[in-house]
């Protein structure tokens, strides 16, 4: 009695959940642990099956309970996720034993269980820090990202100017995070998207009775931003008169809230975008120059994904990544790769979209895929429509194809002897090529199992 005592206050005190089965699968301990992570309190699991407890994806497939009790073996590690009694997917991490007595009789199993949740919720915070995930070997941008300390703690206003999806939003997300800023909003608007009237509106508020429909009070953007960044997309797409009204935010530092009577402070930093040529228009007579002066203090030029070659097959991969483990956040390791023509066809593909392009054809390329490997057939139509006039024949492109369609065997390989837990034999039968020929590539590109 005592030392059963000892046993469940050593299990209360630990911070994975554990139970233990009888042969019957039914519940005969579940710990303190056990009861934070499923919801369910100790009195009402004792004496039910397990699978009624943990609601396991696991339970529907292979338990790994399951197997213990049939083979003997131990189970570690097994990744998966349970339904809490308030019906929350709780990812977890599953080991299983077998549950002896003293003579070696097997009375039944043993199960504990770990929360993921807060490493899954990093891994996605992760996945939104932006100028980590989009780290350049472009020279041109390089440059952009070693400014980008300096020129966030400054708070001056940055115009960044670039083709439509070169990654404009990504680059003022990384002021702001890098910025004395940080702790405060970031807002977004797209210029663009609304009219005049609605634009004025929409970045200084109104109140109630402004116009018709204005029914109470609304803050506008200005307001949202306050103590953080405001980031106006498409800055050249508006009017001459809103440039005016901007213009004395830039200068004073204060607004006039629609229908209001005095001008409201503002601290909110402001980053301006645009893909139009701005120096064009003002020839045109259709933006200001000293409005384009005071939003241009700092000027941040990106270049299209055409002119960053060497960053294509990165960011790829990269997009590729991302897309699998949103669909799959308890995955280790994502599985999918990109064949060595694939890589080709990127490579020589103009990118009129740039990276928003790009990361598109990714996800619709993981969409559509049907095995690991993903070739040419999940391409959309555009990549074999373009013409010769778009393709690159620039010097090298010859060495840099041949290093795509290297890195791209490297990977597939390292992927099928992992696969064949490293069986040379499997692994070759699997490729369809002669064991030989796999030693050889095997000593070409360095891999051996102690390194990867």
């Amino acid at each position: 009695m005592i030392q059963g005592e000892i046993t469940s206050h050593i299990l209360d005190s630990i911070s994975d959940g554990v139970f233990t089965i009888d042969k019957d699968f039914s519940i005969s301990s579940f710990n303190r642990a056990a009861e934070k992570i499923t919801g369910v309190k100790k009195e009402e699991a004792l004496g039910q099956k397990c699978f009624e407890v943990f609601r396991s994806n696991m339970c529907e497939k292979i338990c790994p309970l399951r197997k213990t009790l049939k083979t003997g073996k131990k189970q570690i590690d097994i990744k998966g996720y349970c339904v809490s009694k308030e019906g929350r997917k709780i990812p977890i991490s599953v080991s299983t034993a077998l549950l002896k007595d003293k003579r070696g009789r097997v009375l039944g199993g043993a199960e504990t269980f770990r929360d993921l949740s807060e490493i899954e919720n990093l891994k996605k915070e992760l996945q939104r820090a932006p100028m980590r995930k989009l780290e350049s070997k472009n020279a041109s941008m390089q440059k952009i990202q070693d400014m980008l300390p300096s020129l966030a703690e400054s708070l001056l206003p940055v115009l960044i100017q670039g083709e439509t999806g070169t990654g404009k939003e990504i680059v003022a997300k990384s002021l702001h995070q890098l910025s004395p800023l940080k702790d405060g909003p970031f807002v977004a608007l797209n210029c663009s998207a609304f009219p005049e009237s609605l634009l004025e509106s929409e970045l200084f508020g109104y109140k109630k009775g402004a116009f018709t429909g204005a029914d109470k009070d609304k803050p506008g953007r200005f307001a949202l931003a306050e103590n953080g960044t405001l980031f106006l997309d498409e800055i050249g797409d508006i009017s001459l008169n809103l440039q005016v009204k901007l213009l004395r935010v830039l200068q004073e530092g204060e607004y006039e809230v629609v229908g209001g009577r005095s001008p409201v402070k503002t601290n909110a930093r402001i980053i301006s975008a645009t893909n139009r040529k701005l120096e064009e228009l003002i020839e045109a007579k259709k933006f200001r120059m000293d409005f384009y002066y005071r939003i241009n203090v700092i000027g941040l030029e990106l270049p299209p994904l055409k002119e960053r070659t060497e960053d294509i097959v990165d960011f790829a991969e990269l997009f590729l990544d991302g897309a699998f483990f949103r669909k799959n956040p308890t995955s280790d390791e994502n599985p999918y790769f990109f064949n060595a023509e694939v890589l080709r066809y990127f490579y020589n593909y103009p990118w009129p979209g740039n990276i928003r392009e790009l990361e598109n054809t990714v996800e619709r390329m993981l969409a559509l895929a049907r095995s690991y490997e993903l070739d040419r057939n999940l391409l959309p139509d555009s990549f074999f429509q373009e013409k010769k006039k778009h393709e690159r024949k620039q010097d090298g492109d010859l060495t840099s194809i041949k290093k795509i369609q290297e890195r791209a065997e490297k990977k597939m390989l390292i992927k099928c002897l992992e696969k064949n837990n490293w069986h040379k034999g499997k692994t070759a039968s699997d490729l369809e090529i002669d064991t030989s020929t796999l030693w050889r590539k095997l000593k070409k590109y360095g891999i051996e199992r102690a390194t990867i």
